[in-house]
């Protein structure tokens, strides 16, 4: 089957919207809008509010092209409030995995093979470091470079520092169990290892998605992380909750968030910008109805 839709103009996108049932309040702003957010980005958020089963995709309750903005601005602030989340617990990650792993086992345990589980991905992961060390423009980097020759790669303090939080998620998950791997789930409140690179896992792919100012709200994640029945601090009363939704992510976030950064802002900041859009249904973004009630969301 060839593909044979024709590009439509602006005035041509609204008057499909408006066929379909979306009312305008003022349609150049809204060509405006239209001019500087594609159609198809728009559609990610018009798309609950149609019958996607009829190809002509009317919508089946009454909304406005207003409304649909709203959403998306209210996606784009969410986005931002993770990002400066994500950017706390990433670093503290780092850190503590570069300096316990460098106490216990010098500069370059990273390159010892048989602190891994899967060679294979050892090798895999080792062409990537070398990949990203080699593209990054540190000033840190391109000064060991200039200045030794032996060990030919960076100190775990710099080589990991410019590694990107997936391969790092990756190198932690495929290290052997022992004591430091523990001591570093245990730093962040997780009785075990597996359950702290479960997190890391799905912090990467939510990561990914902001970084690439993806959609939000709404979303079904393939990268889900464990949702455990024991933690050292308060967390979850009810944890039979969805994992491939944000909330569950959430979750993960705002715990981590408890114990590097106390005080933080991030519980109240989205419980706030959670009641500013209306067309925000909570329940398919997995909150609970009791979900204020929780440990991790009470202070």
């Amino acid at each position: 089957m060839n593909y044979t839709k024709p590009p439509l103009t602006i005035q041509q996108q609204i008057d499909k919207l408006k066929d379909r049932g979306l009312t305008f309040g003022n349609e150049p702003r809204a060509a405006n809008y239209l001019s500087n957010i594609s159609y198809y980005r728009l559609r990610a958020y018009t798309y609950p509010f149609q019958d996607n089963t009829n190809s002509n995709h009317p919508f089946i309750q009454p909304v406005s092209f207003e409304e649909i903005i709203n959403l998306y601005v209210f996606d784009r602030r969410l986005r931002i409030l993770v990002f400066n989340a994500l950017e706390k617990i990433e670093i503290a990650l780092r850190t503590k995995i570069i300096y316990e792993y460098s106490i216990a086992f010098g500069s370059h345990w990273f390159e010892d093979e048989n602190m891994f589980w899967n060679i294979d991905q050892f090798d895999t992961d080792m062409e990537t470091l070398s990949n990203e060390i080699d593209r990054s423009k540190e000033t840190f980097i391109e000064h060991y470079q200039n200045t030794y020759s032996n060990p030919p790669t960076p100190p775990a303090w710099m080589s990991l520092e410019v590694a990107s939080f997936g391969l790092l998620s990756k190198l932690f998950r495929n290290l052997k169990n022992g004591p430091v791997k523990t001591k570093i789930a245990r730093e962040f409140g997780l009785p075990t290892s597996e359950i702290l690179s479960s997190w890391m896992y799905a912090i990467t792919g939510i990561r990914n998605i902001v970084a690439h100012h993806g959609r939000l709200w709404n979303r079904r994640f393939i990268i889900t992380p464990r949702i455990p029945s024991r933690v050292l601090n308060p967390f979850l009363n009810n944890t039979h909750i969805f994992r491939n939704k944000i909330y569950a992510i959430f979750c993960c976030m705002n715990y981590i968030l408890g114990i590097i950064s106390p005080g933080n802002s991030f519980s109240t900041e989205l419980k706030e910008l959670l009641k500013s859009c209306h067309l925000v249904d909570l329940n398919e973004m997995g909150f609970p109805v009791d979900w204020e009630q929780e440990p991790i969301w009470k202070s």
